[in-house]
């Protein structure tokens, strides 16, 4: 199992969101957060215009999604096809245990 994070500049969640649905993959976390990336965000101007501020800080969104390894490069080709600007983060999901059930393993994620 895999855990897939993407944080996006722009908010794509539900497009992703629902090309993700059409191939199984339906768990999925949102959240709008914030952050700073390499680009400054916009400027916001104050007082009537006659000052400029640029926030330290800009709107986010994120989401995080565990999937099976074979759906790796189908899930990261949605996301880079219908989210405009962000990054992708992957990584290993040693053990997954469903609370309620006792389950472990891909059975939960399914």
């Amino acid at each position: 199992m895999l855990k897939i994070e993407v944080i996006l500049g722009e908010n794509d969640v539900m497009a992703i969101s629902e090309a993700l649905k059409e191939i199984g993959i339906g768990g999925l976390t949102v959240g709008k957060v914030r952050g700073r990336g390499k680009k400054p965000g916009p400027e916001i101007h104050a007082s009537k215009g006659s000052e400029i501020f640029v926030p330290q800080f800009n709107d986010k969104y994120w989401i995080e999604a565990i999937i099976p390894e074979s759906k790796e490069d189908e899930v990261i080709n949605i996301i880079k096809e219908n989210g405009r600007v962000g990054k992708i983060f992957v990584s290993q999901v040693l053990r997954a245990v469903d609370i309620a059930t006792g389950e472990e393993g891909e059975s939960t994620i399914m």
